[in-house]
């Protein structure tokens, strides 16, 4: 079951994944040759937290206990679908997301990593790739909201120097989690 409010946007988390060198998970969706952070719908009965950590494990196969929460974006970060991705006899029709983006910390070898963990798995590959990448690489119409949270999540992983480094002025500061 989907959770769509009022206004279309499906609500949703993402993930950004950080190994002990700051780079992050980059995953190749499956049959695909596109790639992206591990994402998905938060159902009616869960907070986005909650969603994360079961994206988190159907996605990549991790468990909480495989990494740290380092922090999460302060509110919705949006993003609509190209018109001819909406589906129009659905309802209620869904014209983009909005999602809690969260900043995750890996606590464990990789070998904890299980692609097939779900039985309908999201990636068949991954890679560590610099934090700032994805932007670049993601398909066009997520480019936006992924600038957006890289950007507020950055000083969380690199501190002041985040500043400098980033491609944009962060969209208000994240929220740090403890």
């Amino acid at each position: 079951m989907q959770v769509i409010d009022s206004d279309g946007f499906r609500h949703n988390v993402g993930i950004i994944l950080s190994n002990a060198e700051g780079r992050v998970f980059w995953g190749k969706r499956i049959g695909q040759c596109t790639w992206q952070f591990p994402q998905g719908g938060i159902r009616p009965d869960e907070s986005p937290e909650e969603a994360m950590y079961r994206e988190l494990w159907e996605e990549t196969g991790l468990e909480a206990g495989h990494v740290s929460l380092v922090g999460r974006t302060r509110g919705w970060l949006r993003y609509r679908l190209p018109k001819n991705l909406v589906r129009r006899h659905a309802s209620p029709r869904c014209i983009g997301q909005k999602q809690v983006w969260f900043l995750l910390s890996l606590d464990c070898d990789e070998s904890c990593f299980n692609l097939g963990a779900s039985p309908k798995p999201e990636f068949d590959g991954w890679r560590w790739v610099d934090y700032w990448l994805p932007m670049e690489e993601v398909v066009f119409f997520k480019r936006k909201v992924y600038r957006r949270a890289l950007s507020e999540l950055a000083p969380l992983l690199f501190g002041a120097e985040a500043e400098t480094a980033s491609p944009l002025p962060t969209s208000g500061p994240a929220r740090r989690v403890s």
